[in-house]
């Protein structure tokens, strides 16, 4: 049966139907509102300046006078360029030896920090002040730190009768001295990171191997780390994101040395040398935008590798 209006009964709108449809409109318009500020910062200070460095990339430019196409120049420079090549093997050789160090120790450090222990809230603080300290603050101590004539390292090893080695102006330990401070300045992130992961553990997994005569190594090689495993993928890719854009640390621990350049220019040091001393605005943005390709290559093997290491409880 037809209904006047010329549509069956059921499809008929109804006045409540068309209540909750400018409902449900209103409340899209309000929540389009709320989160316009972070499409609008998200568009402003990274989508939109990442676009406009791609785009500058092919191009001469000085940051004054109109830029000029420039092709693949910028890029073929790049990769025939030793002063690149070094930059690219330096960043490299950070990621491959901090995440590992950073993950390594701040498991360890979790897993002795998820004991029921005394006062253990004040040993998780005292892990994590060096987060929330300024690279630039963290730079400038571990500078004076690693001083040969009255850094404190320096003393403590003359005192027991130690090699005195120079930290920061040796090239062959250069970058592993920086990696330590780096180390130690973003372990307590990990250590928050993987104390939670361990805190969501079902324990009746742990009483189970106590039942079955398992020791606490065996445990924690069985049970904790194939456990663990999605939030140690998570802290890794976090890592080496970091590690691959690391500037501020190594810049303040430079200051304005030019001999320590080389042992310590990572990509990121290209670019702000290549851009605001030298203002070679479309070199430098080729180097942010072969960054860009080296951080997601590395991000994509992570996620293809991941099948086989990371285990998902359930």
């Amino acid at each position: 049966m037809i209904s006047e209006a010329g549509k069956p009964p059921g499809m008929r709108a109804t006045p409540k139907a068309g209540k909750r449809k400018r409902k449900g409109a209103k409340e899209a318009l309000w929540a389009l509102l709320f989160i316009s500020p972070t499409f609008i910062g998200l568009f402003a200070f990274y989508l939109g300046p990442a676009i406009a460095s791609f785009a500058l990339s092919f191009t001469h430019w000085d940051g004054l006078t109109p830029p000029t196409f420039a092709g693949w120049e910028n890029f073929s420079a790049l990769l025939s360029s030793p002063v690149f090549i070094r930059s690219l093997v330096n960043t490299l050789l950070f990621m491959l030896v901090a995440v590992p160090a950073s993950v390594a120790l701040a498991t360890c450090i979790a897993v002795l920090l998820n004991q029921k222990i005394k006062g253990m809230v004040v040993y998780r603080a005292l892990y994590f002040l060096p987060v929330v300290t300024m690279p630039i603050a963290v730079g400038m101590v571990w500078k004076w730190l690693y001083n040969t004539e009255y850094g404190l390292v320096n003393y403590v090893l003359g005192f027991l009768g130690l090699p005195q080695p120079e930290w920061l102006f040796d090239p062959n330990i250069a970058l592993l001295s920086v990696i330590a401070v780096y180390v130690w300045m973003t372990v307590g992130n990990n250590i928050i990171l993987i104390v939670a992961g361990l805190q969501h553990v079902d324990p009746t997994y742990y009483e189970a191997a106590a039942i079955d005569g398992a020791s606490k190594r065996s445990q924690f090689f069985r049970i904790t780390l194939p456990l663990l495993t999605p939030t140690l993928f998570f802290v890794v890719i976090t890592a080496m994101i970091s590690s691959l854009q690391v500037f501020d640390l190594i810049f303040v621990m430079i200051g304005d040395t030019t001999a320590l350049v080389g042992p310590l220019r990572t990509m990121v040091y290209g670019v702000y040398e290549s851009g605001f001393m030298f203002s070679q605005m479309g070199y430098a943005s080729a180097q942010a935008f072969l960054l860009f390709l080296l951080i997601l290559a590395m991000t994509v093997i992570q996620f293809a590798g991941q099948k086989k290491w990371v285990h998902y409880d359930g």
